[in-house]
């Protein structure tokens, strides 16, 4: 079985060629399909400016013509030197699936097929055939954890010359997420806003991410701990309306879920004060939130907390498995959990 984990990629595109000749990029970050997929382009040395050289199709163009591929992809170019067939919008399509059967154990010649799917569950139909071909590769692509999030803050940034100060990553990291080219554009926009200053503030990233990101996420998050459903619906419009990930909204209640863990334990089992356990372990948290994370600190107890976690954990997996209705189940996921703060 011929599948790259994660934490292969970057070994892999640094190496010198490829032995896989035809190779699908999917998974639910579309954005992060995109990048990948370019860079394997790129990786096959292919001018892919030249379009005798490449040919690009969508998925459904196959439909009705599942020999097409083949002819592609066994024609010779024009000029000479490899070919490349790049394929996007894939899914499970009986034309791709059949064209791909015959090509998979095939001689490739000197040509290259890049297949870009979405979001594949595991046995579906295009998966198993490219992972059980003995000359193609699959590569996943998910949404960044927190390791990808801080190397890609530090990639970007690093890159145009800037540090970031303490506050100001944990709050950028935070708003980033879900899709990689869209965070790999709130940063590039972030450098751009900072250019010449040398350093990232918190106050910077506001400004030059708020109106999308930073205020329309956390006030989402403060609503949740409020208990405000009004609030928390008039930000989750905007969210949605902006293009942003909802699923952010719940990462960051999970983020905050977990601080308020280590607070609370100091509360129950160490008989701090609310509002000591706050100032031991909530000197990350900006001055203007610190009321509501103290309301919340008041009410919420260790069972409640832990068992929210666990709650708003298995939305976000629910949100992968079905990414049609990602708004509607983290809608309901943060309302039960805005109902039971308030």
């Amino acid at each position: 079985m011929a599948q790259l984990k994660s934490h292969e990629f970057p070994g892999f595109i640094r190496r010198q060629g490829t032995p896989y000749r035809i190779i699908l990029v999917y998974g639910p970050d579309r954005g992060l399909v995109s990048e990948r997929a370019a860079q394997i382009a790129t990786k096959t040395g292919v001018d892919l400016k030249d379009d005798f050289a490449v040919l690009r199709l969508e998925a459904a163009d196959l439909s009705g013509d599942p020999g097409r591929l083949a002819d592609e992809f066994g024609a010779i170019s024009l000029f000479g030197g490899d070919r490349l067939v790049w394929i996007k919008n894939a899914g499970n399509e009986r034309g791709l699936l059949d064209s791909l059967t015959a090509l998979a154990e095939a001689d490739p010649g000197s040509s290259h097929l890049l297949i870009e799917a979405g979001d594949l569950k595991k046995g579906s139909a295009l998966r198993k055939l490219v992972e059980n071909a003995r000359s193609a590769l699959a590569i996943p692509c998910y949404p960044d954890d927190a390791g990808g999030i801080q190397s890609l803050i530090d990639e970007e940034l690093g890159g145009a010359g800037l540090t970031i100060q303490g506050d100001a990553r944990r709050r950028l990291s935070q708003l980033l997420g879900g899709d990689r080219l869209a965070s790999r554009n709130e940063l590039r926009k972030l450098a751009l806003y900072c250019h010449g200053t040398g350093t990232v503030t918190e106050d910077d990233v506001i400004e030059a991410m708020g109106d999308v990101a930073a205020l329309s996420v956390d006030d989402a998050v403060d609503a949740v701990f409020s208990g405000d459903a009004a609030r928390l619906e008039a930000a989750l419009e905007r969210i949605l309306a902006s293009k942003t990930s909802v699923f952010l909204v719940l990462r960051g209640c999970i983020v905050q879920f977990e601080q308020l863990d280590a607070m609370r334990s100091l509360v129950e089992n160490h008989q701090r004060q609310p509002a000591q356990a706050l100032a031991e372990k909530g000197r990350g948290i900006h001055f203007k939130r610190k009321p509501v994370i103290e309301r919340a600190l008041r009410h919420w107890r260790l069972n409640a907390i832990n068992r929210e976690m666990r709650r708003l954990a298995e939305a976000v997996l629910e949100t992968r498995r079905r990414p049609q209705l990602e708004s509607a189940i983290a809608r309901q996921a943060l309302l039960r959990t805005c109902l039971l703060s308030r």
